[in-house]
Order: C-alpha cells, then sequence, then structure tokens
C-alpha cells in the first residue's frame, strides 16, 4: 500500500477541518498555540515511518501521557490498579467532580483526570519517581533521549489547576491516594506537560501495536495486558465522545487537549495525529476527520 500517498490524500481532504474549534486556552500554556498546524505519522511494524506535516514539531502531549503511565503501572502492578479505577465510560466531562464524589471516590477509568491521579500516584509509589519512569520509557521507546517536559506548560496547569486539585484531595478524602497530595499533583501537571512530537509519540507507543513488545524486544506489557490496555483505550480514550470516535473511526485511542491523538491497530502500526483546534469533547477536530479517512482507505481497523 502506498501510505505516503494515503497521507497526501488524507491531509488534502481534511485541510477544511483544520483550524476549526479551539485551542484549549484555559491553559495559559496552550493559548498561544498556533491551531491552524496538523501532522500525522504511521509507525509501521515492521519499522518502517511514514509522515506528513508539521511532524516533527513538539506539542504539549497532555492526557495521550496517561497510556504510558498506566502501562507502566499495569507492568509493575499486575490487576491491582482496577481496585482503585474502573473500566467503564464516563459518560460525563473529563474533569467532573459530581460523578467521582458520587461513586465513593472511585474513578470511573484511568484516562479521565481523576482516575489519571490515581495512576500517578500508584507509578509514583512503586517508583519513587513517576516522572523518571515515564521520561525513561519514551526517550527509550523513540529512541530521542531529550524528550521532556514544558516547564512552562506544567507551571500554567498548577497554578490554575483548581479543579485537578479539588479532585485530588477528593480521592484523598476516600483513601484513595496512597502518596501526598501535592506530590501527586506536581507528577501530574509534570506529566501532562511533556512535550513530544507526533513522530516521537508514534514510535513511543509502538508496544501498543506489538503485543506488548518494547522495540528492542523485551517486554513491557503481557499479551493479555495490552489487549486490555488498547480496548480501554477504544472505550474511554477520547473523552465522553468515545462512542461516536469508535463508530467513525474504529481503533482504540487516545487523545490530549494539546490536539494529539494516538491510536493503535494491533499487529500493524502505531500513528499519531496532531491538531490543535479541539472540537466540544476536548478532541481535535481535524485529528479526529484524519484518522476517519485513514482506517476508510486503508481499510485498517479492529473490525
Amino acid at each position: 500500500m502506498d501510505l505516503d500517498g494515503v497521507l497526501a490524500e488524507i491531509r488534502a481532504q481534511v485541510e477544511p477541518s483544520i483550524g476549526r474549534g479551539a485551542v484549549a486556552d484555559y491553559i495559559p500554556g496552550l493559548a498561544s498555540v498556533d491551531p491552524h498546524q496538523f501532522a500525522m505519522t504511521v509507525a509501521m511494524n515492521d519499522g518502517a515511518v511514514h509522515s506528513i506535516g508539521d511532524s516533527d514539531v513538539r506539542f504539549s502531549v497532555q492526557s495521550i501521557s496517561k497510556v504510558f503511565t498506566l502501562a507502566l503501572v499495569m507492568a509493575r502492578d499486575s490487576n491491582d490498579v482496577w481496585q482503585r479505577v474502573g473500566r467503564e465510560p464516563s459518560g460525563s466531562p473529563f474533569n467532573s467532580l459530581l460523578q467521582l464524589d458520587q461513586e465513593a471516590g472511585i474513578p470511573r477509568n484511568p484516562f479521565i483526570n481523576a482516575g489519571a491521579l490515581v495512576v500517578t500516584d500508584r507509578l509514583h509509589r512503586l517508583t519513587g519517581d513517576a516522572r523518571s519512569a515515564l521520561c525513561d520509557l519514551v526517550r527509550t521507546e523513540s529512541g530521542v533521549p531529550e524528550i521532556g517536559g514544558d516547564e512552562a506548560v506544567a507551571r500554567s496547569e498548577s497554578e490554575r489547576g483548581h479543579r485537578i486539585a479539588a479532585m485530588a484531595h477528593l480521592l484523598a478524602s476516600y483513601d484513595n491516594l496512597e502518596c501526598p497530595v501535592d506530590e501527586v499533583l506536581e507528577q501530574y501537571f509534570w506529566q501532562c506537560s511533556l512535550s513530544m512530537s507526533c513522530r516521537e509519540l508514534a514510535l513511543a507507543g509502538g508496544w501498543l501495536a506489538r503485543n506488548g513488545f518494547r522495540a528492542h524486544g523485551s517486554r513491557l506489557l503481557s499479551l493479555s495486558q495490552t489487549k486490555r490496555l488498547n480496548a480501554v483505550m477504544l472505550t474511554c480514550g477520547t473523552y465522553d465522545a468515545a462512542g461516536e470516535f469508535a463508530y467513525r473511526v474504529g481503533v482504540p485511542a487516545k487523545s490530549g487537549v494539546g490536539g494529539g491523538i494516538l491510536a493503535v491497530i494491533p499487529g500493524v502500526c502505531t500513528i499519531c495525529v496532531w491538531s490543535p483546534a479541539l472540537g466540544p469533547s476536548g478532541n481535535s477536530t481535524a485529528g479526529v476527520a484524519a484518522l476517519d479517512l485513514f482506517t476508510t482507505l486503508t481499510g485498517w481497523s479492529i473490525f
């Protein structure tokens, strides 16, 4: 298949969607990002990489980082994390406090904010430094040792993150945090500020398409664990639009309000698309359209 030709056709067809929506200006560090940018990278399991657009421009990965922290916890903690966080779509905004309180401090899934706080807390307890564990993983898998967080974005999120802080304190009130709240918040805000390009993210997530095998052949997750992580991405990875995304695109994916989406075709490839303007649910408008076209033009999906 001529994937370079497919990407060129996608780029032409999504042109009207690029810039449609709004950047995540409630995070000051993201408010000034140019919404008229677009990139897409396909990293094949055989090592081939195909890209188009601004694929080497780094952006704030935000919630896409939650896939990597969850994998690190699952690798160390087996299934114990699922005693503290569920696996169901939330049906509510990703920052809902009401649902968390109504359900006794057990977040619906690990990809909404409350669930990610629990996962970060567990990773920090298991490793002593969740930030370093996350960095080590994405640097090794992408082959890019200088990947790191954007301190300005982390600082702006910390200064404005009152709702996230409220969630952390609510979780602690239900005894669902092991580490001090301030430590968990610091780790969480840094995690969301991780800055990577489409190419780097597609390569870093390759183990999702390789049944849990890392780039150099060792296992990160078992076959069963990888299947389950991909399943949670399919049902919960695109906020409260997961059903619509599954209907349109048909692959596991995790989005972030920085405009990125990391998608997986198990056994074939990982795909990262980035365009900063977001739709109502916090997913990249052009990114969703591009992935819809990709699975349509290639015929690759999990269905």
